[in-house]
């Protein structure tokens, strides 16, 4: 299995990055993207890859957030196909969330 990197907070920029912004955790109210739960996009010939997690691996509200993601990905123009790759590797912590948003988890 290929090891993920997460995509450093600084580098979370651009048309792709600002739409998923716009999908909020529903129990957090926050950003994924802000969250940390997107590990990484990829867009290949129109078609989107998200590389995602979760707060937890049982997470309710996981296919919720996918749905949105994929909604996200669909309002971008040039994109003809979104695919949410969730992982569990590395596991998700507050230490991944942008300290701009000054959350204590």
């Amino acid at each position: 299995m290929k090891k993920i990197t997460p995509t450093p907070i600084a580098k979370r920029t651009g048309p792709l990055w600002d739409a998923l912004r716009t999908v909020l955790d529903p129990e957090l109210g926050y950003s994924i993207v802000d969250l940390g739960l997107v590990y990484g996009v990829k867009c290949t010939n129109g078609r989107l890859v998200v590389t995602s997690t979760f707060t937890s691996m049982g997470c309710p509200a996981g296919p919720q957030i996918i749905r949105m993601i994929e909604e996200a990905g669909d309002s971008i123009p040039g994109i003809t196909s979104v695919r949410v790759d969730v992982v569990w590797e590395p596991v998700w912590g507050p230490d991944m969330v942008n300290p701009d948003l000054g959350l204590l988890l």
